[in-house]
């Protein structure tokens, strides 16, 4: 299952569990800690009276209470002047990870552990953040949510933040100025449709002959004899359209030696939804899911935009998504969680889930 960074309060997540960044000591701390026993109620700090001190890193579990989760699991953050604060702070996030399945749990919100009080610096928890979860979900299966209570308390890296918004003022063209961008969408339909017609002709040029046309056109012509020669060309017609999204994306699965697990793992979405688009050849995606999977199969930018079409898409300058998408795909880095925290700190919807 995906990993998805939403803006939110944490104690309003309809989740398995939410972890909460704790004090080491059994006390109610600042922040965090703070806002989730004022929701849990007094049994929380009793439950965490009975765990007693936790050291930096660990995780410990116990009921939710009051909260929409069944569980909190308490993990200890470290200070920004620690030794080796990032390993750990990565134990965080694994540590509680491992206990969430343990206690057999679907899904997990995480606060962005160590970035208040603490002091660590922003973006590189986001990026230990990301990569500790993103091993995690290689091989399990849990919906995890970074959730994120304000922008101000989302960083990205200063260079990556400047590279990308230089990409998109270069290359962003406002909808209003772009009347063919506007309908490149529809346009990339009609080109499908248009393609098929073409097979259509040249099918039917081949197989009727000019002394044979006189027949077919004949006011008494045999709608039975119609029936016959027309029947098995549109059978035969039908084999010669395009792939459809499914059929492509499967081809291309195949061609690459890839396993399912591999594709939709890396496209950040769910395995059930994965498994609908697997079972029918006509299943029809969304856009995001349509870029998620061709971001996982690590398609050039010609490639995707091949595999966009047959699904009815198109990748257009006046979508700032889609700019941030290119960027990625040119910078060869098919990382999609990487693309998600860009995503995110644009202010526009991220792939897969």
């Amino acid at each position: 299952m995906p990993l998805l960074i939403v803006r939110n309060d944490l104690v309003k997540m309809h989740v398995d569990v939410i972890v909460n960044s704790a004090n080491p000591k059994p006390i109610i701390g600042a922040g965090v800690d703070e806002r989730i026993h004022t929701c849990a109620g007094e049994q929380l700090l009793q439950a965490r009276l009975a765990i007693g001190n936790i050291a930096c890193g660990e995780a410990r579990i116990t009921d939710a209470y009051n909260l929409h989760a069944k569980y909190v699991i308490h993990t200890v953050g470290p200070i920004h002047t620690y030794n080796h604060v990032y390993e750990l702070l990565s134990n965080c996030y694994r540590n509680s990870l491992l206990l969430a399945k343990e206690y057999k749990c679907k899904s997990i919100a995480f606060p962005l552990i160590s970035t208040g009080t603490y002091g660590v610096d922003k973006a590189k928890a986001l990026q230990i953040a990301i990569q500790t979860i993103h091993e995690f979900l290689l091989e399990n299966d849990m919906m995890v949510y970074l959730v994120v209570y304000d922008r101000q308390s989302y960083q990205l890296s200063e260079h990556l933040y400047n590279d990308v918004q230089s990409y998109i003022d270069e290359n962003y063209v406002e909808e209003t100025y772009n009347r063919h961008s506007r309908n490149i969408e529809c346009e990339a339909t009609i080109n499908k449709i248009n393609n098929g017609i073409k097979v259509i002709k040249n099918f039917l040029r081949d197989i009727i002959v000019e002394e044979e046309l006189e027949e077919y056109i004949d006011e008494e012509v045999n709608e039975y004899k119609c029936n016959e020669i027309l029947s098995p060309c549109i059978e035969e017609l039908i084999e010669e359209v395009d792939d459809t999204f499914a059929e492509c994306l499967f081809k291309i699965i195949d061609n690459k030696g890839l396993k399912d697990p591999d594709v939709y793992k890396k496209a950040n979405i769910d395995r059930r939804l994965f498994s609908k688009i697997r079972s029918n050849k006509h299943y029809q995606p969304s856009k995001n899911t349509a870029l998620a999977l061709a971001f996982a199969l690590e398609l050039n930018l010609d490639e995707t935009k091949d595999m966009l079409n047959k699904a009815g898409y198109a990748l257009s300058n006046s979508n700032k998504v889609d700019i941030i998408f290119k960027y990625f795909i040119e910078q060869n880095n098919y990382n999609i969680y990487e693309l998600n925290e860009v995503l995110f700190k644009f202010t526009e919807t991220t792939l897969g889930g």
